[in-house]
Protein backbone atom coordinates (compact mmCIF):
# COMPACT_ATOMS: atom_id res chain seq x y z
CA UNK A 1 0.00 0.00 0.00
CA UNK A 2 1.03 3.82 -0.81
CA UNK A 3 0.60 6.45 2.02
CA UNK A 4 1.38 9.77 2.01
CA UNK A 5 -0.04 13.42 2.01
CA UNK A 6 -1.73 15.78 -0.12
CA UNK A 7 -2.23 19.77 -0.41
CA UNK A 8 -5.71 20.96 0.68
CA UNK A 9 -6.34 24.97 0.12
CA UNK A 10 -9.03 25.93 2.03
CA UNK A 11 -10.51 29.37 2.38
CA UNK A 12 -6.46 31.02 1.33
CA UNK A 13 -4.67 28.26 3.39
CA UNK A 14 -2.63 25.29 2.76
CA UNK A 15 -3.17 22.15 5.07
CA UNK A 16 -2.27 18.27 4.25
CA UNK A 17 -4.37 15.48 3.87
CA UNK A 18 -2.75 12.12 4.69
CA UNK A 19 -4.25 8.81 2.11
CA UNK A 20 -3.21 5.52 2.25
CA UNK A 21 -4.26 3.53 -0.98
CA UNK A 22 -4.50 -0.55 -1.54
CA UNK A 23 -4.39 -0.80 -5.25
CA UNK A 24 -3.63 1.00 -8.24
CA UNK A 25 -6.44 3.62 -8.81
CA UNK A 26 -4.95 4.62 -12.25
CA UNK A 27 -4.92 1.27 -13.39
CA UNK A 28 -7.88 -0.50 -12.47
CA UNK A 29 -10.75 -2.80 -14.07
CA UNK A 30 -13.07 -1.48 -11.28
CA UNK A 31 -14.27 1.32 -9.64
CA UNK A 32 -11.90 3.00 -7.62
CA UNK A 33 -13.86 3.12 -3.80
CA UNK A 34 -13.12 6.09 -1.08
CA UNK A 35 -13.36 5.50 2.14
CA UNK A 36 -14.76 7.68 4.62
CA UNK A 37 -13.81 7.03 8.73
CA UNK A 38 -16.25 7.88 11.56
CA UNK A 39 -15.70 10.16 14.54
CA UNK A 40 -15.68 12.65 14.53
CA UNK A 41 -12.45 12.41 15.92
CA UNK A 42 -11.13 8.93 14.22
CA UNK A 43 -9.25 7.85 11.59
CA UNK A 44 -8.81 5.65 9.10
CA UNK A 45 -6.96 2.73 10.76
CA UNK A 46 -9.67 0.53 12.24
CA UNK A 47 -11.48 0.26 8.34
CA UNK A 48 -8.02 -1.23 7.09
CA UNK A 49 -9.49 -4.89 6.63
CA UNK A 50 -10.89 -3.53 3.25
CA UNK A 51 -8.06 -3.35 1.76
CA UNK A 52 -8.96 -7.15 1.17
CA UNK A 53 -11.38 -5.50 -1.11
CA UNK A 54 -8.16 -4.76 -3.32
CA UNK A 55 -6.33 -8.17 -3.30
CA UNK A 56 -9.26 -10.53 -3.31
CA UNK A 57 -11.49 -7.90 -5.85
CA UNK A 58 -8.90 -6.05 -7.72
CA UNK A 59 -10.82 -2.68 -6.50
CA UNK A 60 -8.70 0.01 -5.81
CA UNK A 61 -9.25 1.72 -1.61
CA UNK A 62 -8.31 4.59 -0.83
CA UNK A 63 -7.92 5.41 2.63
CA UNK A 64 -7.92 9.25 4.37
CA UNK A 65 -7.72 10.63 7.45
CA UNK A 66 -10.33 13.56 7.57
CA UNK A 67 -8.71 17.04 8.16
CA UNK A 68 -8.47 17.87 12.11
CA UNK A 69 -7.61 14.06 12.31
CA UNK A 70 -4.54 11.63 13.19
CA UNK A 71 -2.11 12.19 10.54
CA UNK A 72 -4.02 15.02 8.77
CA UNK A 73 -3.55 19.02 9.56
CA UNK A 74 -5.09 19.82 13.55
CA UNK A 75 -6.46 23.10 13.51
CA UNK A 76 -7.02 23.61 17.20
CA UNK A 77 -6.51 27.22 17.20
CA UNK A 78 -9.35 27.26 14.95
CA UNK A 79 -12.58 28.75 15.68
CA UNK A 80 -15.61 26.79 15.19
CA UNK A 81 -17.12 28.52 12.47
CA UNK A 82 -14.50 26.85 10.30
CA UNK A 83 -15.59 22.95 11.23
CA UNK A 84 -18.75 22.97 8.72
CA UNK A 85 -19.58 20.19 6.53
CA UNK A 86 -18.50 21.92 3.48
CA UNK A 87 -15.14 21.71 4.53
CA UNK A 88 -15.17 18.12 4.91
CA UNK A 89 -17.16 18.27 0.99
CA UNK A 90 -14.14 20.08 -0.19
CA UNK A 91 -11.31 18.00 0.57
CA UNK A 92 -13.37 15.14 -0.28
CA UNK A 93 -13.42 16.87 -3.63
CA UNK A 94 -10.03 18.27 -3.31
CA UNK A 95 -8.94 13.97 -2.82
CA UNK A 96 -10.87 12.36 -5.54
CA UNK A 97 -9.46 15.29 -8.12
CA UNK A 98 -5.83 14.34 -6.94
CA UNK A 99 -6.45 10.89 -8.30
CA UNK A 100 -8.03 12.02 -11.10
CA UNK A 101 -11.28 9.68 -10.33
CA UNK A 102 -14.06 12.48 -10.06
CA UNK A 103 -15.49 10.70 -13.39
CA UNK A 104 -16.13 7.55 -12.01
CA UNK A 105 -15.82 6.86 -8.30
CA UNK A 106 -17.88 4.78 -5.09
CA UNK A 107 -17.63 5.48 -2.13
CA UNK A 108 -18.32 3.73 1.41
CA UNK A 109 -18.86 5.76 4.57
CA UNK A 110 -18.92 4.57 8.33
CA UNK A 111 -20.97 5.88 10.99
CA UNK A 112 -20.04 9.96 10.93
CA UNK A 113 -18.72 9.53 7.61
CA UNK A 114 -21.65 8.13 6.56
CA UNK A 115 -23.61 11.45 7.68
CA UNK A 116 -20.49 12.75 5.33
CA UNK A 117 -21.31 10.67 2.58
CA UNK A 118 -25.02 11.62 2.32
CA UNK A 119 -24.75 14.90 2.86
CA UNK A 120 -22.32 14.79 -0.30
CA UNK A 121 -24.61 13.24 -2.10
CA UNK A 122 -27.64 15.33 -1.10
CA UNK A 123 -25.79 18.75 -1.20
CA UNK A 124 -23.10 18.39 -4.07
CA UNK A 125 -24.99 15.85 -5.87
CA UNK A 126 -21.69 14.26 -7.75
CA UNK A 127 -22.18 13.26 -11.40
CA UNK A 128 -20.28 10.54 -11.05
CA UNK A 129 -20.58 8.90 -7.99
CA UNK A 130 -21.95 5.00 -9.15
CA UNK A 131 -22.95 3.61 -5.40
CA UNK A 132 -22.81 4.51 -1.54
CA UNK A 133 -22.27 2.49 0.84
CA UNK A 134 -23.23 3.51 4.17
CA UNK A 135 -22.21 1.31 7.21
CA UNK A 136 -23.97 1.96 10.61
CA UNK A 137 -24.50 5.57 10.52
CA UNK A 138 -27.94 7.43 11.27
CA UNK A 139 -30.27 9.74 9.20
CA UNK A 140 -30.81 11.84 12.08
CA UNK A 141 -28.70 12.69 15.34
CA UNK A 142 -31.18 12.89 17.19
CA UNK A 143 -32.37 9.61 16.49
CA UNK A 144 -28.87 8.34 16.65
CA UNK A 145 -28.51 10.10 19.92
CA UNK A 146 -31.44 8.57 21.73
CA UNK A 147 -30.75 5.23 20.76
CA UNK A 148 -27.46 5.44 22.07
CA UNK A 149 -28.91 7.01 25.50
CA UNK A 150 -31.17 3.95 25.30
CA UNK A 151 -28.33 1.78 24.98
CA UNK A 152 -26.56 3.23 28.31
CA UNK A 153 -29.06 2.55 30.28
CA UNK A 154 -27.72 -1.26 30.74
CA UNK A 155 -24.65 0.22 31.84
CA UNK A 156 -23.13 0.97 35.36
CA UNK A 157 -23.64 4.26 36.74
CA UNK A 158 -20.26 5.54 35.86
CA UNK A 159 -20.31 4.38 33.03
CA UNK A 160 -23.50 6.45 32.11
CA UNK A 161 -22.39 9.51 34.16
CA UNK A 162 -19.08 8.99 31.93
CA UNK A 163 -21.04 9.54 28.84
CA UNK A 164 -22.72 12.08 29.96
CA UNK A 165 -20.46 14.62 30.79
CA UNK A 166 -18.48 13.92 27.61
CA UNK A 167 -15.54 15.82 26.17
CA UNK A 168 -15.84 18.32 29.46
CA UNK A 169 -13.71 15.32 31.43
CA UNK A 170 -12.03 13.59 28.77
CA UNK A 171 -10.63 10.90 31.30
CA UNK A 172 -13.90 10.12 32.02
CA UNK A 173 -15.42 10.11 29.23
CA UNK A 174 -12.82 7.98 27.17
CA UNK A 175 -13.20 5.71 30.05
CA UNK A 176 -16.56 5.17 29.80
CA UNK A 177 -16.49 5.02 26.10
CA UNK A 178 -14.69 2.22 25.84
CA UNK A 179 -17.10 0.19 28.31
CA UNK A 180 -19.40 1.25 26.01
CA UNK A 181 -18.11 0.09 22.95
CA UNK A 182 -16.43 -3.06 23.99
CA UNK A 183 -20.60 -4.16 23.98
CA UNK A 184 -21.54 -1.62 21.35
CA UNK A 185 -18.45 -0.67 19.40
CA UNK A 186 -16.79 -3.93 18.57
CA UNK A 187 -17.56 -7.47 19.62
CA UNK A 188 -14.10 -8.85 18.97
CA UNK A 189 -12.17 -9.50 21.74
CA UNK A 190 -9.10 -8.14 22.58
CA UNK A 191 -9.87 -4.99 19.97
CA UNK A 192 -7.87 -5.06 16.86
CA UNK A 193 -4.65 -2.32 17.19
CA UNK A 194 -6.38 -0.82 14.45
CA UNK A 195 -9.57 0.15 16.65
CA UNK A 196 -7.45 0.81 19.26
CA UNK A 197 -5.27 3.54 17.69
CA UNK A 198 -8.33 5.22 15.89
CA UNK A 199 -10.66 5.05 19.48
CA UNK A 200 -7.55 6.90 20.48
CA UNK A 201 -7.75 9.59 18.65
CA UNK A 202 -10.78 10.21 19.37
CA UNK A 203 -10.60 10.89 23.42
CA UNK A 204 -6.75 12.41 22.81
CA UNK A 205 -6.49 16.23 23.60
CA UNK A 206 -5.50 16.95 19.68
CA UNK A 207 -8.49 15.26 18.60
CA UNK A 208 -11.18 17.92 16.86
CA UNK A 209 -14.74 16.70 17.46
CA UNK A 210 -16.42 19.63 17.20
CA UNK A 211 -17.98 19.02 13.88
CA UNK A 212 -21.68 18.47 14.48
CA UNK A 213 -24.37 17.95 11.49
CA UNK A 214 -27.83 18.47 12.08
CA UNK A 215 -30.69 15.81 10.37
CA UNK A 216 -31.30 15.05 6.93
CA UNK A 217 -34.10 12.40 7.06
CA UNK A 218 -36.49 14.89 4.71
CA UNK A 219 -33.96 15.13 2.01
CA UNK A 220 -33.70 11.33 1.68
CA UNK A 221 -35.58 11.78 -1.71
CA UNK A 222 -33.07 13.64 -3.11
CA UNK A 223 -30.44 10.97 -3.43
CA UNK A 224 -29.89 9.63 -6.62
CA UNK A 225 -26.72 7.17 -6.20
CA UNK A 226 -28.08 3.34 -5.56
CA UNK A 227 -27.41 2.76 -1.77
CA UNK A 228 -26.11 -0.11 0.04
CA UNK A 229 -27.44 0.32 3.76
CA UNK A 230 -26.31 -1.66 6.99
CA UNK A 231 -28.55 -0.38 9.85
CA UNK A 232 -31.66 1.91 10.03
CA UNK A 233 -34.65 2.06 8.70
CA UNK A 234 -35.60 5.76 7.63
CA UNK A 235 -33.17 4.87 4.91
CA UNK A 236 -34.89 2.38 3.60
CA UNK A 237 -38.48 4.35 3.35
CA UNK A 238 -36.80 7.51 2.35
CA UNK A 239 -34.05 6.53 -0.65
CA UNK A 240 -35.62 5.51 -3.96
CA UNK A 241 -32.17 3.02 -4.55
CA UNK A 242 -31.47 1.34 -1.31
CA UNK A 243 -30.10 -1.77 -0.54
CA UNK A 244 -30.50 -3.00 3.55
CA UNK A 245 -28.55 -5.23 4.99
CA UNK A 246 -28.62 -6.48 8.43
CA UNK A 247 -25.69 -7.63 10.41
CA UNK A 248 -27.14 -9.77 12.79
CA UNK A 249 -23.64 -10.82 14.58
CA UNK A 250 -21.74 -7.17 14.60
CA UNK A 251 -22.67 -4.22 16.57
CA UNK A 252 -20.81 -1.01 14.83
CA UNK A 253 -17.83 -2.54 13.17
CA UNK A 254 -19.00 -5.39 10.55
CA UNK A 255 -15.60 -5.21 8.79
CA UNK A 256 -14.09 -6.89 12.10
CA UNK A 257 -17.25 -8.77 13.34
CA UNK A 258 -18.40 -10.22 10.11
CA UNK A 259 -15.63 -9.73 8.06
CA UNK A 260 -16.02 -12.25 5.19
CA UNK A 261 -19.49 -11.70 4.85
CA UNK A 262 -19.28 -8.07 5.08
CA UNK A 263 -16.81 -7.72 2.36
CA UNK A 264 -18.35 -10.15 -0.28
CA UNK A 265 -21.79 -8.18 -0.05
CA UNK A 266 -19.93 -5.16 -0.32
CA UNK A 267 -18.13 -6.27 -3.83
CA UNK A 268 -21.58 -8.06 -4.75
CA UNK A 269 -23.16 -3.83 -4.36
CA UNK A 270 -20.27 -2.46 -6.27
CA UNK A 271 -20.65 -5.18 -8.84
CA UNK A 272 -24.28 -4.21 -10.24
Amino acid sequence: MVERSISFHHQGEEYQTWYKVAGNPSSRTRTPLVVAHGGPGLSHNYLLPLSSLATKFSIPVIFYDQIGNSRSTHLPSKPSSLWTIDLFFDELVDLLKHFHIQSEFDLLSHSWGGILGLEFEVCRQPERLRHLVLTNSSADTRMWNASTGELSKAFPDDVQKGLAVGVTDMEAYGKALRMFHKKQGCLVDPWPEELVYSMNQSISPSADISVAVGMIINRLDRIRAPIFDSVFEPFFRGIRQVKWVTMEKSSHTPMWEERERYMDLVNGFLSM
